[in-house]
């Protein structure tokens, strides 16, 4: 039990902070006492309060005295007045962990003075148990801390460690944007459907069941996905006419680029700059 007896405090109480601690609980990896969260609306602390029975404060410096974990869950673009809050009442053996985008290790370590710190990249899908999230962490981060970070990040599902940052940027353009473009194939075949005639409850039970299945399916066969496109390819077929028509409108071109894309916004970001787009 990595977790067991420490103090958890949460700055910021956002959907992400709170699939984490909602996780965490489910997962009985932590009593609800060993949980502190901070946001500025009292109202949302009265809204954890009573669905976690954790202890609430308005206030960021308070949350995180003699926390042994504390975990930036804050948007990046208030990241600094949070950092700023808490620099100077963190415990010097603290692990700070970050889940905020495009936010660099370099930025935190010269903002709330922490050493131990872990960066990392989750996705929406975490806010159900079944996202992945990316992630690093300084050298400074011991043995049983990184075991923490691992339990604690794994409250959302599973977790991929990386040895260098430059990583989360590209995590950033690929897990953590992903559902975007997910959603976006979703929503056309779900339009392609009503062109066709289905109800738009019916076309959209039929894409989300499809998607759901044939993931599944992937992860349990370990086929290459080109394997698995290739069961239900047959020559002359449908799927092959359809196939046709999303490679001559250069489908992968246009994945690939997007992705890219996002890359190159993730980095102009945590930079603090911008960068001119393909």
């Amino acid at each position: 039990m990595p977790l067991q007896n420490l103090k958890i405090a949460f700055v910021g109480s956002g959907v992400m902070g709170e699939a984490m601690i909602k996780g965490l609980l489910n997962k009985n990896l932590v009593q609800s006492n060993q949980l502190f969260a901070s946001d500025p609306h009292i109202e949302r602390g009265k809204q954890l309060i009573a669905r976690y029975a954790l202890t609430f404060t308005a206030h960021n410096d308070d949350v995180v005295k003699n926390a042994d974990i504390v975990v930036l869950s804050v948007k990046p673009q208030v990241m600094n007045k949070a950092l700023a809050d808490i620099r100077g009442h963190l415990r010097e053996d603290v692990l700070v962990l970050s889940i905020a985008a495009g936010v660099k290790i370099k930025k935190m370590r010269a903002g709330c003075g922490a050493k131990a710190i872990v960066r990392s990249m989750p996705n929406t899908p975490g806010q159900i148990g079944e996202g992945i999230t990316v992630w690093t962490a300084t050298p400074e981060v011991t043995g049983e801390q990184r075991q923490r970070a691992t339990a604690v990040l794994g409250a959302l599902g599973e977790t991929l460690f990386v040895e260098d940052e430059h990583y989360l940027d590209m995590a950033t353009a690929l897990n953590g944007s992903g559902p975007a473009y997910i959603f976006l194939f979703m929503e056309a075949l779900i339009d392609a459907g009503v062109h066709l005639g289905f109800s738009r409850q019916d076309a959209e039970r039929l894409v989300l069941q499809t998607m759901k299945g044939s993931v599944e399916y992937a992860l349990h066969s370990g086929l290459h996905p080109a394997q698995l496109r290739n069961q239900v390819t047959s020559p002359g077929g449908t799927s092959a006419e359809a196939l046709y028509f999303f490679e001559k409108g250069g489908l992968r071109n246009v994945v690939s680029r997007a992705v890219w894309a996002a890359y190159k916004r993730s980095v102009a970001l945590g930079s603090g700059g911008s960068e001119d787009e393909d």
